[in-house]
């Protein structure tokens, strides 16, 4: 089991996010869990690359306060949507270490939560995604709420990965549950 920090970074962790409190403060108490019970937490950061605002020289590009990597945490960078895209390394690490249970955090929902989720789950791990643990503004298209609920609870469920509640997260990283005992 790890706890996968998808683009939390400063620069699109802010209060324009949908539910910013909720999901802010349930991702710093999975962090914490995780850490607290010897469970990896790993992050993947975004470049939009030189001149942008996740430039990986630039302030924004660094992970939001609340969740900043320690110095022992792993760092993936990417420059496509999806964490396990192969030019960021992740898919290779966590086989390497026969990693297969993956709980997913971070920001935006319809963009790289979206296309991580769906990669992980084609390459053979188990996702489980908390409630109020990813967030998203509004597009062109819908609105933040309805991004949110469309992927949590019609898109991934049932698919792509497990929705699971952030209790339910926290027992899985306590190891008070097995992953094989969540249903979804």
């Amino acid at each position: 089991m790890i706890l996968l920090v998808v683009d939390t970074q400063k620069g699109c962790f802010n209060e324009s996010l949908y539910a910013f409190e909720t999901v802010r403060k349930n991702i710093k108490q999975l962090i914490t869990a995780a850490r607290e019970n010897g469970v990896e937490v790993v992050y993947v950061q975004h470049d939009d690359g030189p001149g942008t605002e996740l430039d990986r020289s630039a302030d924004n590009y660094e992970v939001y306060g609340d969740f900043a990597p320690r110095s022992d945490e792993r760092r993936f960078e990417k420059n496509v949507n999806s964490a396990f895209h192969p030019m960021t390394g992740l898919t290779e690490y966590l086989q390497s270490k026969g990693e297969k249970d993956i709980i997913t955090v971070g920001v935006s929902t319809d963009y790289c939560m979206d296309a991580t989720i769906k990669s992980g789950f084609e390459k053979g791990f188990r996702i489980f995604v908390p409630a109020y643990t990813n967030s998203t503004c509004d597009n062109p298209y819908f609105d933040k709420e309805t991004a949110y609920r469309y992927f949590n609870e019609f898109m991934w469920p049932k698919r792509y990965a497990k929705a699971i509640t952030v209790e339910q997260a926290i027992k899985l990283l306590r190891s008070e549950i097995t992953p094989a005992n969540i249903k979804g």
